[in-house]
């Protein structure tokens, strides 16, 4: 970058500059009022402002665009990378600082917003600074949708100056004033990005009507987003720290994947000559912020300022926002000096967080505090001396044993309501493709009851696949009469061979204009016997697993993925040396693409497993999967016990038609889940 010294103008993109506004521009949204009938390409009085996705389904804007929406409503349209179509999603205001206008003027600062999506969708998100004061004066550059001329919108991008400020610095109002040239109506929400160090820092919020340039809030406002009333018992019930363990897991994840093509920010981080302090460079910090966005947030604002205090580091609290979460202690050390010692602050302080006391424990805590001691023991071996390892080294130790005072805040489980024990009622589907009849399926319905099996209706004359929900709404509705119970809708089992697993009945609408079979049942997949009868060792062997996840702790293992990377499923004796307690999941099977994927799959339910979750194939799936692997461990080790799992599912499948972007990691997910025995004379369905 051509920059004179003392933060002059900006000369012009050189090619890490180019790339980085591209990654700017990619990620800037606009926001509509919605409307039916609304063609995203126009450019009619629906159109707000613009806004920015800062994590995977969540957009930053400014309050006064996002509140004139329909009742908290809005409708977000972006373009895919690279030109692409434009894309319309709907959008709820989550949170909105302040929440209100006063009277009849101007939205007061910080006048920040945030959207969720109503829905999964792939798209680009920017880098936002770990700061706790983004904008000096200086290089910038900003991003917004204006009328383009000729009444359409066009997606625009100015450099822009740092000049000066609006109020006082300790004023919990303050705005950044930006000098800039064309600055137009409609840009306000977009980002505000550091052209040096390559991090969005602000949002663009007003433009004077009579000079050259307008004001921005920087990102560091967020921090004074509402905290909430009651402890913590899961990521999504504070939006702030939802949001930001998004975002640094999605950087953190794009960069690490070793699939993805696409520069990452740290690339143009580094590109750019960026540091991040005086102890990491781009890549190690965005490395360290994953990994810390994988562990439950501190407990409190206070409890992050004893951890920050305790390395002795008297944090400025005067005119900036107090930190709220791991990444923003993390900001808080850059100033420390330069050398060792602002390496070693930084690793006493990742001790810290591996250390501290929960608001809440999921079963991926574990392997986040062992990931985190990973990255401190090898950054230490790389760059630091014997006798600041051992310490580590300590420290380590009576995290991992002196752990007394670590989870008093966690709630005690509620006790379940006593209900009478009754045998579980199933209906189950029987599917049978036609080999002679392409496309053309026989089918059965049975209702089991008790220990009885009650066929309700079959059908042996073939019907098209496209068919099948309308044919079978009536037989399937009788069905769940007999079995279903109040709050306690009976499992649908679909039983199919295995070339059908990714025949999606959760998808299906009985009637058409219902709620998805999946969302409003737990639906899980059994694949019909077929093949030669095992021996009568793989039949003890298929027993005890079955026996096993349904007396004790399950655990999930990831077969078909390391790291972002496909990797072939173990060959049969590495599947059956896994413990009982596995829950094989599969990242990358959806789609059945590959001979490879296909036969991995058969492979571990030949070798017995019962139960095994994957993903249906989604077009719009990034080809990074870290949320996934992370929350499928919450998932299938949380439930405890495998009975429990249909029932997940099928809340997480509930939660994505509600909209939830906690739950969209689970998009497409499936579960077969059966016990794995032999073909036996009488009834075809044995009840797990």
């Amino acid at each position: 970058m051509t920059q004179p010294p003392g933060g002059g103008a900006w000369q012009g993109p050189g090619g890490a500059e180019s790339a980085l506004i591209r990654l700017v521009k990619d990620a800037t949204v606009r926001i509509h009022r919605p409307e039916p009938g609304y063609a995203p390409e126009g450019s009619d009085g629906d159109f707000l402002g613009s806004g920015f996705f800062i994590a995977p389904s969540w957009v930053l804007t400014c309050a006064h665009v996002a509140m004139e929406g329909r009742g908290r409503q809005v409708d977000v349209v972006y373009k895919t990378a690279h030109g692409g179509d434009a894309v319309r999603v709907g959008g709820t205001v989550v949170a909105a600082l302040p929440e209100e206008r006063p009277g009849t003027g101007g939205w007061p600062a910080p006048d920040l917003a945030l959207i969720q999506l109503l829905r999964p969708v792939e798209h680009p998100c920017v880098y936002l600074s770990e700061r706790s004061t983004g904008m000096n004066r200086g290089a910038y550059y900003f991003a917004g949708w204006a009328d383009g001329g000729a009444g359409a919108l066009k997606r625009l991008g100015r450099e822009c100056r740092v000049v000066g400020t609006v109020d006082d610095w300790a004023d919990g109002d303050e705005q950044v004033l930006i000098e800039a040239s064309q600055l137009y109506a409609g840009m306000s929400g977009g980002p505000v990005v550091d052209l040096a160090r390559g991090e969005v820092v602000g949002v663009l919020k007003s433009r004077s009507m009579d000079t050259n340039g307008g004001t921005a809030i920087g990102v560091e406002r967020l921090r004074t987003l509402p905290v909430p009333d009651r402890a913590a018992t899961a990521e999504s019930d504070d939006p702030y720290q939802a949001v930001f363990h998004a975002h640094d897991r999605y950087h953190a994840d794009r960069h690490n994947n070793p699939v993805d093509d696409e520069e990452s920010w740290a690339d143009v981080q580094r590109d750019l000559g960026a540091v991040a302090g005086p102890a990491l460079t781009p890549q190690q910090r965005v490395d360290l912020l994953g990994r810390l966005a994988k562990l439950p947030p501190p407990v409190s604002t206070r409890s992050l300022l004893d951890t920050l205090g305790g390395l002795g580091y008297g944090y400025r609290t005067v005119g900036v926002p107090a930190p709220r979460g791991w990444r923003d202690g993390l900001g808080v050390l850059y100033d420390a000096r330069e050398g060792d010692e602002a390496l070693e602050r930084i690793l006493r302080y990742c001790m810290g967080a591996i250390t501290a006391e929960r608001p809440y424990v999921v079963p991926s805590t574990q392997r986040a505090e062992d990931a985190l001691w990973d990255w401190v023991r090898e950054t230490a071996k790389e760059r630091l001396k014997p006798p600041f390892r051992r310490e580590m080294a300590r420290l380590r130790y009576q995290g991992r044993y002196d752990r007394g005072s670590e989870h008093v805040r966690t709630p005690e489980p509620a006790d379940e309501p006593v209900r009478p024990v009754r045998a579980p009622t199933f209906v189950v589907l029987y599917l049978e493709p036609r080999a002679w009849e392409p496309d053309q399926y026989d089918w059965r319905v049975v209702a089991r009851m008790a220990a009885d099996d009650l066929p309700v209706t079959e059908n042996y004359q073939g019907t098209r696949a496209d068919e099948l929900p309308a044919r079978l709404a009536a037989s399937l509705g009788k069905a769940f009469r007999m079995c279903d119970e109040p709050d306690s809708p009976a499992i649908l089992q679909v039983v199919v061979p295995p070339a059908l697993l990714d025949l999606e009945v959760e998808s299906w609408q009985l009637p058409a204009d219902s709620r998805p079979l999946g969302v409003q049942r737990p639906v899980v997949v059994r694949c019909s016997d077929g093949g030669p009868a095992p021996s009568d060792d793989a039949v003890r062997e298929r027993e005890a697993r079955w026996i096993r996840i349904h007396t004790g702790p399950t655990r999930a293992a990831v077969l078909d993925c390391d790291d972002g990377m496909r990797v072939p499923v173990p060959v049969a004796a590495k599947l059956r040396g896994l413990p009982h307690e596995t829950v094989p999941v599969f990242c990358r099977y959806g789609g059945r693409t590959d001979a490879q994927s296909v036969a991995g799959f058969a492979r571990v339910l030949d070798d017995g497993f019962g139960v095994v979750l994957w993903r249906r194939p989604r077009t719009e799936r990034a080809a990074s999967c870290t949320e996934f692997h992370l929350r499928v461990v919450d998932a299938v080790d949380g439930a405890g016990v495998a009975e429990r799992l249909p029932q997940k599912v099928h809340e997480l499948r509930k939660g994505v038609r509600e909209g939830r972007p906690d739950m969209f990691w689970s998009d497409g997910i499936a579960l077969v889940y059966g016990n794995p025995q032999p073909p036996t004379p009488g009834p075809l369905l044995q009840a797990p």
